[in-house]
């Protein structure tokens, strides 16, 4: 390991949407040494701001301040937990969640932080399951399908409400006085970077995935003055940036950073990244056919191909979007676990998930006489509609608790069968299918999984996937490594074939599977528009 002391060590932190969590990593082999967790403060904010001024529907909103507590509190708690000396540390690598936006002053200021904006919505941190800019998202996608852009293919002929454009579009037309203070529309993984090297570097996975930047180029000043005439500088005002290639460094810990982490100020911190593809690199999964499903409040399914293939309704694919010399392909779920927790939450919560988990395992497939669709949070793929909503049919005076609770976690799993067979049946084979994040615990769920897709699982061997991902990327930034593919091979670790198909159950859920479809394509693709008529009708009653 050249450059890097033989006994050194990297911090992997991963920004997730309730809290960030860091974790002390050994270069060598990849054991993790300790670990810490910090709760963000102020959580999401999706009725009110901290002072009390009202927020829309389908808003989810952050506060930034919360990010930098992690910085001082969780990594230094790591770093204790391990034992290790702070000086052995060569090198910090972070992820977060995707397409999470801060608007910010040329400093990197966020506008939330600026004397007198405490009180505009807009001024915050939009999360990644910020949904309120759907109308937005549509005109952008029935504008670039007009004009022919030669990037809307590579996005499956959609992008999303959650996504950068869209966002920015929103503010701009809603508060475009505030879009004008704006000097930076930054991700969050950026944002961080920025916070402890102070150096605003674009990572390459981002600024591909929601930030549609493809061979080079986002889309022109021309398509953007056809949406809207002052958008049409956007880019060259407000995002574009240099960009930093995965698990190269972007810039060196600053003082200031050093001071609130304890780390050694000068060591590497890598570009920034999205936390299901850091993944990727941890569960030893970088080669092409083999899917990562990091599944936990939403599930984000990402793939490396050798080629460039048009995959209805994926999230993107991007040269080196995943790892370098492979083209990344990315789909996902908006909703999973956090199907599971509304509905212990508002609807059962008398239970908890391993009752409930408990109680469902006793059940055959098919027994409850259910099915659901997974769109409590709308559909990210394969239809690409944040206007999609949830449903249940089936029930009936005997339906207990426990049975929506297993059709919930089965109509998940359906869900992530379209997925794979979307991308099968367009020449993206899925040869191998990994789980990790926090689902992988709940053993029932893995095995419906296994079931529905008539695939072994294998699952990553670690409980911090992502953060140890960052690690990895963190140890190739500091030299310990000649690349992340050579770092991953070290410091990663996978438990194959875990979970098997059970043929038995396996054939009930063909036969669910199709029903599932039925409903997926008849309230997904038009042939009843029920849920979206629903959501304008809310709308309009909200705000009068």
């Amino acid at each position: 390991m050249p450059d890097v002391p033989s006994e050194s060590y990297v911090i992997g932190v991963d920004f997730g949407t309730l809290s960030g969590r860091a974790v002390v990593v050994r270069v060598a082999d990849g054991a993790e040494l300790g670990s810490a967790v910090h709760e963000y403060p102020h959580a999401v904010l999706t009725d009110a701001l901290p002072d009390g001024t009202p927020l829309g529907h389908d808003w989810a909103l952050q506060v930034p301040g919360d990010y930098v507590e992690v910085l001082r509190e969780a990594v230094p708690a790591a770093v204790r937990a391990a034992g290790v000396d702070p000086s052995l540390v060569v090198g910090i690598g972070t992820d977060f969640t995707a397409c999470t936006m801060v608007p910010a002053l040329a400093d990197g200021t966020p506008l939330s932080e600026v004397e007198g904006l405490a009180n505009r919505p807009h001024a915050y941190v939009k999360l990644w399951r910020h949904h309120a800019a759907q109308p937005h998202a549509d005109r952008i996608n029935q504008l670039a399908a007009e004009r022919g852009e030669a990037w809307l293919p590579r996005y499956g002929g959609l992008i999303s409400s959650e996504w950068e454009f869209a966002k920015a579009l929103q503010l701009l037309e809603e508060d475009p006085e505030l879009y004008e203070r704006m000097d930076r529309w930054v991700e969050a993984a950026d944002w961080i970077i920025w916070q402890l090297t102070g150096t605003y570097v674009r990572n390459a996975c981002t600024a591909g995935y929601k930030g549609i930047r493809q061979d080079g180029h986002y889309p022109s000043p021309e398509f953007l003055a056809a949406l809207n005439p002052a958008f049409a500088t956007f880019v060259a005002d407000k995002l574009d940036q240099p960009i930093g290639e995965l698990g190269s460094a972007a810039g060196t810990l600053s003082a200031e950073a050093a001071a609130w982490t304890g780390l050694p100020e000068g060591i590497a911190v890598a570009v920034g990244n999205v936390d299901a593809h850091v993944t990727s690199a941890a569960a030893q999964a970088l080669e092409p056919g083999q899917m990562v499903a990091i599944m936990g409040t939403s599930t984000c399914h990402v793939m490396n191909g050798a080629e460039v293939v048009e995959v209805p309704g994926m999230c993107g694919v991007v040269n080196g979007g995943i790892v370098a010399g492979l083209f990344g392909y990315e789909a996902g779920q908006s909703g999973v676990g956090d199907i599971f927790a509304h509905y212990l939450r508002y609807l059962a919560p008398e239970f908890t998930h391993e009752h409930l988990t408990e109680l469902a395992s006793r059940q055959r497939p098919g027994e409850h006489g259910l099915i659901a669709l997974d769109w409590h949070s709308g559909n990210r793929s394969v239809l690409v509609d944040h206007e999609l909503s949830g449903l249940l049919i089936g029930e009936t005076l005997a339906t207990r608790p426990e049975d929506v609770y297993r059709a919930l976690i089965e109509a998940t799993a359906f869900g992530t069968r379209t997925i794979v067979e979307t991308f099968t049946a367009a020449g993206v084979p899925v040869s191998e299918f990994v789980a990790a994040g926090g689902l992988v615990k709940n053993s029932l769920l893995m095995q419906i999984y296994a079931d529905v897709l008539r695939m072994p699982l294998s699952v990553i061997g670690s409980d911090q996937g992502p953060a140890l991902g960052s690690a990895i990327h963190a140890a190739a930034a500091a030299g310990a490594y000649p690349d992340v593919r050579t770092a991953a091979a070290a410091m990663g670790r996978k438990e194959t074939a875990v979970y098997k198909p059970d043929p038995e159950a396996a054939a009930v859920y063909d036969e669910l599977f199709a029903e599932y479809t039925k409903l997926h394509d008849y309230f997904g693709r038009g042939g009843n528009k029920v849920m979206r008529t629903l959501r304008s009708i809310q709308r309009r009653v909200v705000a009068a």
